[in-house]
């Protein structure tokens, strides 16, 4: 069967990768045609029509300065679906330009799937009816989704949480402590993960404050986990004075790390399965009144992935105006140490594994999207 998938940044290039293996296991004369990055092109073995290093552009100003690609991208995605005619739609994440092109796809009778939901329970709650009039099924990696979706009278099934293979899978690999601070040519002291964001407006946004933070704890040494599609420069643009480490996964780094501060994402549940202590930091922009209207338009208690899945607060969100140096540091400090702190993390991690279980998500989607295509095709 063909397959188009469309994943826009790089968190959906990496899960788009593994479902790409996943369904070409499972059907063996699989053809796909995707907008994606490296990790979908090595397992299909093709380029992407468009890489997504063209396609994420975070908030509006940022669109707006690239509105034309944007267009661009989007008359490529629905071209080329039509152009195609796949056997199913993939959409993973993205929304805002995924759901326009499902729109098209299903004027063309071609069966829409969403692999990895957007987060409409935490904000634009609208798109659930969209979701439920063009979407077939959403193959959910969050447990708490399908409840979401179906008391909206949409159809969603949990397949398993890609983030707790793919972790345990580099963590296993990862290389002995020794071997890492030789390779990385860093000398043996208790290190610091920073990660500061995938996208350029997060980076700048978030970098300085991690940095001036980690500066409170002289006797820790910050390394800067590396964003595919970031160029080292960038980092260096925000002041950071310190090495930027690329690997294939953050927990390759993670595994020889006390602890670590995240911009607000996937890489914040990919930091709690790793077993690292971390302060959720999300600048933004900062400003108090972005705060505010945040508290309104989010339906939610938490923003950060651990704490949603475990439904309590197992690390701390620092956002917006709350997100300063001294702030971080606060927070960051008792998790350095073996503090009672620290150990409360660690309890939720292990509640956190528990409710997202060990199902292969990548395998047991492209189970259940291939009978349903084939109960389709009679």
């Amino acid at each position: 069967m063909h397959y188009f998938l469309i994943a826009g940044e790089a968190s959906g290039d990496l899960h788009g990768g593994a479902l790409v293996a996943a369904l070409r296991k499972a059907d063996p004369e699989a053809v796909f045609t995707f907008l994606g990055g490296d990790c979908m092109a090595r397992e299909a073995g093709e380029q992407p029509l468009v890489h997504y290093r063209e396609m994420a552009y975070m908030g509006f100003g940022e669109v707006i300065r690239n509105l034309g690609k944007v267009r661009a991208n989007l008359r490529t995605a629905r071209r080329s679906v039509v152009a195609s005619a796949p056997d199913a739609l993939i959409l993973i994440d993205y929304p805002s330009f995924n759901l326009k092109v499902a729109e098209t796809a299903a004027k063309a009778r071609i069966p829409v799937y969403y692999y990895i939901s957007p987060k409409i329970w935490a904000w634009k709650k609208w798109r659930v009816r969209t979701i439920r009039r063009i979407v077939r099924k959403v193959f959910s990696i969050l447990p708490f989704e399908p409840d979401f979706y179906r008391r909206n009278g949409a159809e969603a099934v949990y397949t398993g949480n890609p983030s707790v293979a793919e972790v345990d899978t580099s963590l296993a690999a990862a290389d002995t402590r020794e071997k890492f601070l030789k390779d990385n040519k860093l000398r043996d002291r208790p290190l610091v993960a920073l990660m500061p964001g995938s996208r350029r407006a997060e980076i700048r946004n978030n970098l300085a404050v991690m940095t001036e933070a980690l500066d409170r704890f002289p006797q820790y040494r910050g390394v800067i986990i590396g964003a595919p599609g970031i160029d080292d420069s960038l980092y260096a643009e925000c002041g950071a004075k310190l090495p930027v480490l690329r690997v294939p996964h953050a927990a390759a780094v993670l595994a020889h790390c006390r602890a670590a501060l995240v911009t607000s994402g996937t890489a914040t549940l990919e930091t709690a399965l790793a077993g690292v202590p971390q302060v959720a930091v999300y600048r933004g922009n900062g400003w108090a009144l972005t705060y505010k209207v945040m508290e309104r338009v989010l339906d939610i208690p938490y923003v950060t992935l651990p704490n949603l899945i475990a439904d309590s607060q197992v690390i701390p969100e620092l956002l917006m105006h709350l997100c300063t140096a001294d702030a971080v540091a606060d927070a960051l400090g008792p998790l350095l140490r073996d503090t009672p702190e620290r150990q409360a993390q660690l309890d939720g991690y292990a509640r956190i594994r528990e409710i997202l279980g060990t199902k292969d998500s990548a395998a047991e989607t492209a189970r259940l999207l291939i009978a349903d295509l084939r109960l389709l095709q009679g």
